[in-house]
């Protein structure tokens, strides 16, 4: 089982609430891909050159001061679990939980993590660097990661094109190589029916939406990744910007959904939030998707100021820790679904009725 203990603030600080918009905005990550001059993408490069890429990352990340305190792990020497656990904490892609039991050979892929930074060795680029921050802090979490970018790109030669810009194994991640995106809870706008509307308006300016973790997840508990579909013929300010203002509309989109629901519909939406509530505090049994849902419904009434002395990190804490990997970190043997099941709500009865105690 790997030691949690080990990586820098659990590599949850995203979750803590206390970034700008924090209510509705729950983190935002920006990543950059990067591949090394003159070595071929990871979909051709044998294992010596994937381990090559992985000793030269090393070297220059031992020496950056920006890895003080940082740890490394060895993907290839995780257990399923282990890069299952990574995963849910969004420390690493899906891509790269999976990428020692894909390959014949080893990949030698790794991730290291440093405070809010983070960067993951052979995945589908050579590079890919990342910053979570929490709530809406494009600017600050683009500031952190080019640092990172600086340190690196000093020290290894990145392959860049003077008209395509960095070159990258997805020609849709060419250009820039940023991907920048904020974590959103929009239940206002699913409840009012305004959603479809939105979305397709976010599709009609250069942006994607996805699930809980990203491209191929599904949208659950009312939760959305917002993120720039082009990475192209612009620069990263320019991307930044243009996400930072549309992130800034659909906020108040949201808020102006939420005051639309009590105006409209106070008893409905107090019985809603309180029914999810009740249901998280005294169910003995609980899917995750059905988990999902009722944090939505309790969110919306912390919000809404509907549900008090409910602290929204308590809310994100139960994202993450109510997943399969967690659960099993957590001791909890349960490897047949009808235990995992009780198992999780067994778990959230515990978190909810420990804070009800300290609220009084």
């Amino acid at each position: 089982m790997i030691d949690l203990k080990l990586i820098p603030d659990g590599g949850l600080g995203w979750l803590d609430a206390s970034g700008p918009m924090a209510n509705i905005v729950l983190s935002t990550r920006v990543r950059l891909a990067r591949n090394l001059d003159g070595v071929p993408f990871n979909v051709r490069a044998s294992e010596a050159e994937r381990r090559r890429v992985l000793e030269d990352v090393d070297r220059v990340w031992q020496r950056s001061p920006l890895s003080k305190g940082g740890v490394r792990f060895l993907v290839d020497d995780l257990a399923p679990s282990d890069r299952l656990l990574l995963h849910e904490r969004h420390l690493i892609s899906k891509e790269l939980a999976t990428a020692a039991m894909e390959r014949s050979g080893r990949s030698h892929a790794a991730v290291y993590l440093a405070g809010s930074l983070g960067l993951m060795v052979n995945e589908e680029d050579h590079l890919r660097l990342q910053v979570f921050h929490s709530g809406f802090a494009l600017s600050q979490a683009y500031a952190d990661l080019e640092r990172l970018d600086r340190d690196l790109g000093a020290a290894l030669p990145v392959a860049f094109h003077q008209e395509f810009g960095y070159l990258t194994a997805c020609p849709t991640n060419a250009g820039t190589g940023l991907r920048a995106s904020v974590l959103i809870h929009l239940p206002g706008l699913v409840l009012t029916k305004e959603i479809a509307k939105v979305l397709q308006g976010l599709t009609q300016v250069g942006l994607t939406f996805r699930g809980l973790y990203g491209e191929g997840s599904e949208v659950v508990g009312n939760f959305f990744q917002l993120s720039n579909q082009t990475t192209l013929g612009k620069t990263e300010d320019e991307l930044l910007d243009h996400l930072g203002k549309i992130v800034r509309q659909v906020v108040t989109y949201e808020e102006q959904a939420r005051q639309v629901l009590l105006r409209d519909a106070p008893t409905i939406i107090e019985d809603k939030v309180w029914r999810a509530y009740a249901l998280l505090r005294y169910a003995r049994s609980l899917s995750f998707e059905e988990t999902m849902n009722l944090l939505s419904g309790v969110r919306l009434g912390v919000g809404l100021q509907l549900i008090p002395k409910l602290g929204v990190y308590t809310l994100n804490k139960l994202l993450i820790f109510t997943q399969p990997a967690h659960l099993a970190a957590l001791d909890v043997r349960a490897p047949r679904d009808t235990e995992q099941r009780a198992a999780r709500a067994s778990y959230v009865r515990t978190v909810l009725e420990e804070e009800a105690a300290r609220a009084g």
